[in-house]
């Protein structure tokens, strides 16, 4: 198998500069720093605002005072250690605090610290409990990334998973298939795995993570054809970031690839208001204006794509914003509102759900010190 070469020291990242290094020293020893050879040749070094060196290489922003480690309250979600159970089909598994590329913009950037730990190296607990709940027909495997675990690890799970009857969906969320495509594509162990267990019946799903057209290189359609001939089914789902694909052309050239690959465009998110990602967000409203000239460029397939917020509350999906309103309807919902319409005044500087003047009456934000729920501290004192 053709191997890449990871990289967690940004001064042997050639295309910067010494000073580059210099000032970018204070958010590495912060934050987690990991990257590979291959996805470093896909940046444009003389393009000091290349989109993909904005993805990976750490920015000064990353300081700055901004939002919450944890902006979607995950912690009030856990059931078991290990477990997310928000919505009643679907179960998470944090199988991993390990990704192949630490994306600078991610929404679970607390998992880039030292101290905290949320991924359990004993699945058990999680699928013990998802055993033990006929409502979850879909697992989700994530993290961290779930491709990056050895696929020894990973069959061990999924075996696990196909043993209950009830999870019909088995889900893996990853950015693997464009970030080091050669680990999927040269790894027949893995395409076995997943051809041994998705089926016509209970299918395996990939919900990639490719935010820029630039990131469907060759390697990275080889690697959706293996996935494709061993039976499973890919999904894209990527934020819309500030200086990275905050542009309707380039959301469409993302749309149109992504359609013509086979893969299909599942969600546009907004971006959470996580601590250390102040530099990738956007209004509401641009953000909304964007995707909808972007889907205008597009064809039918490619305007599949819903553009939501995974808020506390539920994913809310954004249907409209016009003459300062905002019209929104909860996807998924925490406390069973399915479908339920609002329309709230939307500030020109509105970000996120909670910016939105009235938004509190219609949801309930979790009690964490009675939630029964395992929080992510009480985890952190278990391990």
């Amino acid at each position: 198998m053709q191997k890449v070469r990871y990289i967690t020291d940004l001064s042997k990242v050639d295309g910067l500069s010494e000073h580059e290094r210099q000032v970018l020293k204070p958010i590495t020893d912060k934050f987690v720093f990991r990257v590979n050879d291959y996805y470093l040749n896909l940046i444009d070094w003389d393009d000091p605002h290349d989109p993909i060196r904005k993805l990976v290489i750490p920015n000064e922003g990353e300081l700055a005072e901004y939002g919450r480690w944890d902006a979607s309250d995950e912690d009030t979600n856990y059931v078991v250690p290990g477990c997310q159970h928000k919505y009643g089909t679907t179960a998470l598994l944090i199988v991993s605090e390990v990704c192949g590329s630490y994306c600078r913009y991610c929404f679970r950037k607390r998992l880039f610290r030292n101290d905290v730990k949320e991924a359990m190296s004993d699945v058990s607990p999680g699928i013990q409990y998802i055993a033990q709940t006929p409502s979850i027909n879909n697992v989700l495997l994530t993290g961290g990334d779930s491709l990056i675990l050895a696929t020894a690890k990973l069959r061990l799970i999924i075996e696990q998973l196909r043993e209950i009857e009830h999870v019909k969906i088995i889900r893996l969320g990853s950015k693997i298939p464009v970030f080091n495509p050669m680990r999927i594509y040269e790894d027949q162990a893995l395409l076995d795995l997943i051809r041994e267990y998705s089926n016509e019946e209970r299918r395996i799903y990939v919900m990639a993570h490719i935010n820029h057209p630039r990131e469907i290189t060759p390697e990275a359609k080889k690697a959706f054809k293996a996935l494709h001939d061993a039976g499973a089914i890919v999904v894209n789902q990527t934020p819309v970031l500030r200086g990275i694909n905050d542009d309707a052309d380039v959301l469409a050239e993302l749309l149109d690839k992504l359609s013509w690959a086979g893969v299909t465009p599942y969600y546009f998110f907004i971006n959470r208001p996580v601590a250390g990602n102040s530099e990738f967000v956007l209004p509401l409203e641009r953000v909304y204006r964007i995707v909808e000239e972007a889907k205008a460029r597009t064809s039918g397939l490619g305007k599949r794509v819903r553009l939501s917020m995974s808020h506390t509350s539920g994913k809310i999906e954004i249907l409209a914003i016009d003459k300062g309103k905002a019209c929104l309807k909860y996807h998924q919902s925490r406390d069973n509102q399915y479908g339920k319409f609002m329309m709230l005044d939307c500030p020109p500087d509105a970000a996120w759900f909670d910016d939105l003047p009235g938004n509190e009456q219609h949801w309930n934000r979790p009690n964490k010190k009675n939630h029964s729920i395992v929080s992510v501290n009480e985890m952190v004192e278990q391990v």
